[in-house]
Parts: C-alpha cells; sequence; structure tokens
C-alpha cells in the first residue's frame, strides 16, 4: 500500500518506500523488535503511564511530524530503530509535537532540537542505567525465601517512581538557574560559547595495571570512591565537573583560584587515602568551546597533556594560569619576589611597625623545564604548590 500526502489517520499502513524511514549507509540497522514479556511490559506501562499504542509511523502522522524527523529525533534521544512494531504511546507522540513545535515556532532551529534531543537522552540514559544497576539492583533482592526479584520489582518501583521523578525535576531545575545565572553574567554573546575558564584534568596513576591486579568488584570500588572525591570536592569548591572516564576527571572553573584550589584539595584527599593510587593533575587556563555540557579546544588539549606528564601528587599549570593567579594576587611572580615582600614586611615589625599589607599568597609557581607537547609545540609547565595556609 502506498501511502502519499492526502492520507491521513493513525491506522495507516507504513510508507513502502524506505526512503520515509531510512537507515544511514554508515549504520548498522539496530531495529529491534520491544519485547513481549508479561511483566518487562506491566512495568513498561507502570513507568510510562501508557499502553502501547502507535507503531512509530502512525506516532509521526498522529504529531503531524515527517518520518524522517521523527526518526532522527528517536536515533538522537538513543531509541534503537523497532521497525513498525506497535510499541509507542501517547507520551511519544506528544515528545514528537513539543520538540517540532519548538521549531515550528522559531524558537530553535531543527539542528538543535536535534541536540536537545541527544543530551537530553544521553544524559537520562545514562542515570537510568545507573538506577537500575547501582539502585534497584540491590533493593529488589528477594527479602523472603520463595519470592522472586520480579514479585518484589514491581511494587517497588510503583513506590520510587514519583520520589525519584520530582527528586530528578528538582535538581535539573538547580542546575538550570546555575547554568543560566553564569550565562547571563558572560561578558558578551560570544563569551556564551567561546569563554575563558581554567580546565584540569585529574588522572589515577598506574590505573592500566591496578585493572590486571585487582578483582573487577574491587575495581569498581575504588573507580566509585575516586569518582565520589572528585564529584563533592570540585562542587564543593565552586567548580564544575565536566566528565568521568574511570580513572580520569575533567573539570572547569571560571577562575584560577577555584581550579588551583580544587587541584590541591584533589591530591591531598588522594594522598591521604591509603587505598588509593597516586593522583597527577594538569591545568590550563584559556578560551573553551562549549558544546552540550562539554569542553572542547586547545586549552582543554593542552591541560590533558600537562596531565600526562605531571609527576606523582602534583599538579602541573601552563604559562596563561600561572599569568592569571599572579595577576589576581594569588601567587608571586617569582619566589625571590615573594622573599622580599617577606623581609620588607618583617623590616618593619622590628622597626615597631605593623605592615599594612605583606605577602599573602596561597600559591607558589616553580618553572619547569621547558618541553615540546605533541600537538602543541613547546610549553613551559609551572609547578602549583600551597603557600602557608588557606
Amino acid at each position: 500500500m502506498t501511502v502519499d500526502d492526502t492520507t491521513s489517520g493513525a491506522g495507516a499502513e507504513p510508507p513502502s518506500d524506505p526512503s520515509v524511514h531510512p537507515t544511514p549507509h554508515h549504520e548498522v540497522d539496530h531495529t529491534a523488535e520491544p519485547t513481549d514479556d508479561p511483566l518487562a511490559i506491566r512495568l513498561e506501562q507502570l513507568i510510562l503511564g501508557a499502553d502501547r499504542r502507535y507503531t512509530p509511523f502512525q506516532a509521526a502522522r498522529t504529531a503531524g511530524v515527517s518520518m524522517d524527523l521523527a526518526s532522527r529525533f528517536w536515533r538522537a534521544m538513543g531509541f534503537a530503530d523497532i521497525g513498525q512494531a506497535r510499541a509507542l504511546t501517547e507520551a511519544d507522540v506528544l515528545a514528537l509535537r513539543r520538540l517540532a513545535g519548538l521549531v515550528e515556532a522559531g524558537l530553535l532551529s531543527e539542528p538543535m532540537a536535534i541536540q536537545v534531543a541527544r543530551s537530553t537522552g544521553q544524559t537520562t540514559a545514562r542515570l537510568a542505567e545507573w538506577q537500575i544497576d547501582s539502585f534497584l539492583e540491590g533493593l529488589t533482592e528477594p527479602p523472603e525465601p520463595g519470592m522472586t526479584r520480579t514479585e518484589v520489582t514491581y511494587p517497588l518501583v510503583e513506590l520510587l517512581l514519583p520520589e525519584l521523578e520530582e527528586f530528578l525535576v528538582y535538581v535539573w531545575r538547580r542546575q538550570l538557574a546555575a547554568a543560566t545565572g553564569r550565562v547571563v553574567q558572560a561578558a558578551d554573546d560570544e563569551e556564551m560559547v567561546d569563554r575563558r575558564l581554567a580546565v584540569g584534568f585529574a588522572d589515577l596513576v598506574g590505573f592500566t595495571r591496578l585493572t590486571r591486579r585487582l578483582e573487577e568488584a574491587e575495581l569498581g570500588e575504588l573507580v566509585e570512591a575516586f569518582e565520589t572525591t572528585c564529584a563533592d570536592l570540585v562542587a564543593a569548591h565552586g567548580g564544575r565537573l565536566i566528565k568521568t572516564l574511570g580513572d580520569e576527571v575533567l573539570y572547569a572553573a571560571d577562575d584560577a583560584r577555584t581550579a588551583a584550589e580544587i587541584a590541591l584539595r584533589l591530591i591531598e584527599a588522594m594522598t591521604q587515602d591509603e587505598t588509593m593510587p597516586a593522583l597527577r593533575v594538569g591545568i590550563a587556563f584559556g578560551t573553551v568551546t562549549t558544546r552540550m555540557g562539554d569542553v572542547f579546544g586547545t586549552t582543554v588539549n593542552l591541560a590533558s597533556r600537562l596531565t600526562s606528564i605531571a609527576p606523582k601528587d602534583a599538579v602541573l599549570v601552563d604559562g596563561a594560569f600561572a599569568e592569571e593567579l599572579t595577576r589576581t594576587g594569588d601567587a608571586p611572580a617569582s619566589e625571590a619576589q615573594a622573599a622580599e615582600e617577606a623581609a620588607a614586611a618583617e623590616k618593619e615589625r622590628q622597626n615597631g611597625v605593623e605592615p599594612t599589607s605583606g605577602p599573602k599568597y596561597r600559591y607558589g609557581l616553580q618553572p619547569m623545564w621547558q618541553r615540546p607537547v605533541r600537538g602543541l609545540g613547546v610549553v613551559e609547565p609551572w609547578l602549583l604548590a600551597r603557600r602557608g595556609t588557606s
């Protein structure tokens, strides 16, 4: 049956022309039929709040969206192709209408709507996987002999779902408010996308050797402890955790002082934990491009390279970062300058005069040997350390 533009109604059959629901030539067709397991269907209905009603073609037509655009939205959200199985609900139709409506109203361009779908899908997919793997898996252990996990899962999900949904919306609104605040404080429109930030990588030393020596459970506990410590310290001191990569974390801060404090606190926390391997941190300061919550550019690459050459339990920074700490008065231009200022303040005290302003530097900077860095030319790293008390 061939469908043309005059065909309407949710019950219309899908078009036979494969171009209407194309599979890009560079992708494998991950066509997946939805499960028919009775419990899985009941859980799906509970979570989605609706029954399966539409095929993808019917959902697209009901939403007033082309099949091509609907397919791109669904793939961007991370949903597998399901052919023309009847597996979609009213919520799927509403989501298509909302995205398409934002485009039609001129609030979002079509590429931006695809980005919204992709970023939301990637973030929530990771959250959902974590909740199932680490949260529900432990809670659904049968409490009594003879009970199956499936008998426990449904009532547990029924109780948790509204609470988790409310909490998710609360955290999202909080994060959205913080991100919006940073944007409106930008100096100009260009700074909203290309901003000057401090970017830091923290990397566990010898992690590959650990993967061969530790059991899977032990390795998982170590990674979780590392990521938790990093996330807590970055947030507590005003930075933003960009992403975690198992043995490495990437964070950003609006100013050099914040990034420096986070780096040194991470080193101090790891050295106090005997179960943790050594840590090394690299930080660079400069223009950074932000996309979908991630950061890109030469500054990010330089921070990564500095991390790879940093000594154990130490922090290496680039010249721009060192200059920024000096400019804000958080570090002396040189140790000689700091010594001269300290001597002058001491002399005033000996003469019975209380110094009006003595050196109160938070950090010290030691220049290291210049060295070539792959893809970035010759750089002069600086070793960052703490001076006195913070």
